[in-house]
Formats: C-alpha cells, sequence, structure tokens
C-alpha cells in the first residue's frame, strides 16, 4: 500500500490533488499546530493577470491550538459568500466557469465553522469532480504516538497501516532520508510534478495558482490527465 500525508489546505494547488491521486490512502493531518504564513486558510486566484490572496476568516485564538481547534470567525458566512462573488465575477468568461460554478457553492456556502471539517469538506468536493478514489484518513483517528515529530511520526503513521511506500512532495527531499525510511522496511518516493501551464485570459502565465484556476481553464478530461501522468517519482 502507498501512502501520503499532508496538511489540510484551502482549495491548493494542483500538485496536492496529484499527490493525493498517486496513493492508495492519504492522512490528513487535523492534530497539528496552525500556522499563520501557511497555506492551511488560503490559497491565490488570478485577478486581472497577477496573483491575489483570498482567505477563510478565523476567529481570534492562541496560537497553539491545533487546526482541528480552530474556528471560522462568526463573520465567515457573509465573507464566503463576498469571496465567491469576486471569483465568480473575475473568472466570469473562464471556459469552465459554468461547470465550476456549482462546486464553489458547495464549498463557499458551508455553514461549518470548525476549520478542518470546512477544509475537509472543500477537498472532497474537489475529488468528487475530478473522480478522485484514494481513501483519506484524518491523522488523530490512527493509534500512534502523537507526540512524536517529523520522520519518527510519518514512519509511525506508515506502520499502523500497513504502508510499504511512502510519497513527499518533492520539496521533502531535505527532510526525510530514504536509508531510514529502508532501515524500517518501507519505500520512500519523492513526487515532482511536470510544469502544467495553460492560457489564462490570453496573459502571461501565472504558475501554481489555487486548483480554482486550474479547473476554470482547463476541461475535467485535460486535468485528470495531468493528474495521472505529468510527474516522476524519485
Amino acid at each position: 500500500m502507498t501512502l501520503a500525508i499532508m496538511q489540510p489546505y484551502f482549495l491548493p494547488y494542483i500538485g496536492y490533488f496529484q499527490l493525493m491521486n498517486a496513493v492508495d490512502c492519504f492522512v490528513l493531518y487535523d492534530n497539528i499546530k496552525y500556522t499563520k504564513k501557511g497555506w492551511i486558510n488560503r490559497n491565490r486566484m488570478l485577478v486581472n493577470g497577477k496573483d491575489e490572496y483570498f482567505s477563510l476568516p478565523l476567529q481570534k485564538d492562541s496560537d497553539y491550538l491545533n487546526v482541528c481547534e480552530r474556528k471560522l470567525a462568526e463573520t465567515a458566512p457573509d465573507e464566503n459568500r463576498k469571496t465567491f462573488r469576486k471569483i465568480k465575477e473575475v473568472y466570469k468568461k473562464a471556459p469552465q466557469m459554468l461547470h465550476m460554478e456549482w462546486i464553489m457553492e458547495e464549498i463557499f456556502n458551508n455553514k461549518e465553522r470548525n476549520l478542518f471539517d470546512f477544509i475537509f469538506h472543500s477537498i472532497k468536493q474537489v475529488n468528487m469532480y475530478l473522480d478522485i478514489q484514494t481513501k483519506i484518513i484524518v491523522s488523530s483517528t490512527i493509534p500512534i504516538d502523537h507526540q512524536l515529530k517529523a520522520e519518527d511520526k510519518v514512519i509511525a503513521i506508515c506502520k499502523a497501516l500497513n504502508a510499504e511506500r511512502y510519497i513527499n512532495p518533492i520539496g521533502g527531499q531535505a527532510l526525510y532520508n530514504k536509508e531510514t525510511f529502508s532501515n524500517q522496511n518501507l519505500e520512500l518516493c519523492f513526487l515532482q510534478s511536470e510544469p502544467f501551464e495553460y492560457a489564462q485570459f490570453g496573459n502571461g502565465f501565472v504558475p501554481w495558482l489555487s486548483i480554482l484556476d486550474v479547473l476554470m481553464f482547463n476541461d475535467k478530461n485535460t486535468v485528470k490527465d495531468y493528474l495521472s501522468k505529468a510527474y516522476q517519482l524519485i
């Protein structure tokens, strides 16, 4: 069995879904500390040929809480509807807008206040559209010592789920050692995505935006083809 583990990100870039599609089981961390400067509750869309952030508004709370303990702000329903309207406006001439509007409505009109649950719901909506069948397991449900860190925690999760191979995004090459995994009878691979460039209203291409941007400009079959073929395992 092949496994990947990632933090929950709100409408992440296409490589996130490529990794998920490449494995049998995908573990989604819920019991990790929320980080302000990461991608957990924000991403980027295309506005007038340039990238611009959109985000989920959070209730003010302790910086030491885990993602699953954070909540969206009370104003989130209104703010999310504003974000939804802006996305519809900036992408109104995108070729796949009519196909994407119902997905965006399902995501942004979700009344869930728990941050992790809101993001998990959005990931499942994209997976449903792209026919990604990978099993997703929430990390806190796995019987391991959750005080473990870094490589030790990844290996513990792999063993608890009887994985034989662990795949990490290419950026993890500095974090994980193939020999360490091999000593635990685990194969470690890194997924290197190929560039994915497409027309964005005829302007200069802005890469690695939210999956929403990809789905606005590319039909479903094109995206599915990229997910399954346009990478190499190192």
